[in-house]
């Protein structure tokens, strides 16, 4: 059996089966340095899917400041120590106001939990509107509100205090919601949504209907939660949170994993009223959020984003990926929509009306033999998925298109 087969093996022996595997041929991946993944047999693949890794896989800068640290201090919050106020400072100072009140987790799946935790001790209520085909972790109470999820193989759909909204095609399906905030009046909790979401298919919402969905539900007396795990740090590149691309508010911003570069942290950052809600006698308290060595990658990550001025350099690159992306869009009528912004880019594939699937798993297995990894979303698995680390370059993005360009060539040929 070879080694690859051996590794899949213990794997169907040892882990559960639900685990997956990317690719028709797996990958054994031993190294990653910023944009690069290197199997055990030594090739390189240039990485345009792994997002975590949000400023490159194993920064020096990261990677020093994860280890210093370790060498001196990891504990929790009861004992005072100054990084994870200076990480507060620094992380609350590139939101708007009022979000300034910090609360550090160890994942996004447990940020988005204590977001809807403050959301009821806010509101006194329990009903979430979410957006179709949403995913925003792997709790049980999550899973509640993912419709990803909950409407998939294996789901149960949502229980009657989650309401779906459609995903929208213009600012007037921001009624929907409204409507629906308007039934919920007195039970609404709130609203949440990826600023722009992300398994549904890299969508960007519509101008102007974020703005009328968060004032409906305000008025309703609910909140609004931004998942910005996907999104933040500058990777859309006109902004440093996906949310300020609406110019809207939220009233509390979710983030996950890139914010520590793929270390387990998350985050969740809300207004000094919200925050006074949830303290009403009962202790709050995970035992390594916030802990030291997460604020000190978190803090290099940030001090990283913005020596490298990785958010201007997502916008470059982004640009030159779309312009290639919507050229090949005229060649190919199966490439029905090029969408994002900076390196949030999704290329959706149909066959007329018809979601190719196929085609679109065949596009990115032969990606992966031509040694360029990324994926697929959407609701039927027919959209390009293309979120690399933030070091990708102009020349990594030129590679990309004609690799793609060659895929296209001669794949759909056959």
């Amino acid at each position: 059996m070879t080694r690859i087969g051996n590794i899949l093996e213990a794997r169907r022996r040892l882990l559960g089966r639900n685990l997956s595997v990317a690719y028709e041929k797996p990958l054994n991946i031993v190294r990653g340095e910023m944009q690069y993944l290197f199997d055990d047999e030594g090739r390189r693949y240039l990485d345009a899917y792994n997002n975590v890794a949000h400023v490159g896989h194993c920064h020096p800068k990261v990677v020093a400041a994860g280890q210093q640290q370790m060498a001196l201090l990891n504990t929790n919050t009861r004992y005072l120590n100054d990084l994870i106020i200076r990480y507060a400072e620094r992380l609350s100072a590139t939101l708007p106001d009022p979000l300034s009140v910090c609360y550090f987790v160890n994942s996004g799946s447990e940020a988005n939990e204590l977001a809807l935790r403050l959301a009821r001790a806010h509101t006194k209520a329990r009903d979430m509107i979410v957006l179709e085909h949403a995913y925003h972790g792997n709790t049980t109470t999550l899973i509640d509100i993912s419709p990803y999820k909950h409407d998939g193989p294996g789901g149960d759909g949502p229980p009657a205090w989650v309401h779906k909204a459609p995903l929208p095609t213009s600012k007037d399906d921001a009624q929907i919601v409204a409507d629906l905030a308007t039934q919920l009046k007195h039970r609404l909790r709130g609203f949440i949504a990826e600023s722009m979401p992300s398994v549904a298919g890299q969508i960007v919402l519509p101008d102007g209907y974020l703005e009328n969905v968060y004032n409906a539900v305000r008025v309703a007396g609910g909140v609004c939660i931004a998942d910005e795990v996907q999104t933040g740090l500058g990777r859309i590149g006109t902004d440093f949170w996906a949310f300020e691309k609406y110019g809207v508010v939220p009233d509390i911003v979710v983030l996950g994993k890139p914010i520590g570069n793929g270390h387990p942290i998350g985050a969740v950052i809300t207004t000094p009223e919200i925050a006074a809600s949830f303290d009403n006698g009962m202790e709050f308290f995970s035992t390594f959020g916030g802990n030291n060595v997460s604020c000190a990658i978190g803090l290099a990550v940030l001090e990283v984003v913005e020596e490298e001025k990785l958010q201007s350099h997502a916008l470059q690159v982004g640009e030159r990926l779309i312009s290639g992306l919507r050229d090949l869009q005229q060649r190919y009528d199966i490439i029905s929509d090029v969408r994002g912004s900076g390196l949030f880019l999704g290329v959706e594939l149909r066959n007329g009306n018809a979601p190719a699937t196929v085609e679109a798993n065949e596009i990115v297995n032969r990606m992966r033999e031509q040694g360029i990894l990324f994926g697929t979303d959407g609701p039927f698995n027919n959209v390009l998925k293309i979120r690399p680390p933030m070091p990708f370059s102009h020349a990594d993005a030129d590679l990309l298109i004609s690799t793609l360009t060659e895929t296209f060539l001669t794949g759909l040929q056959d």
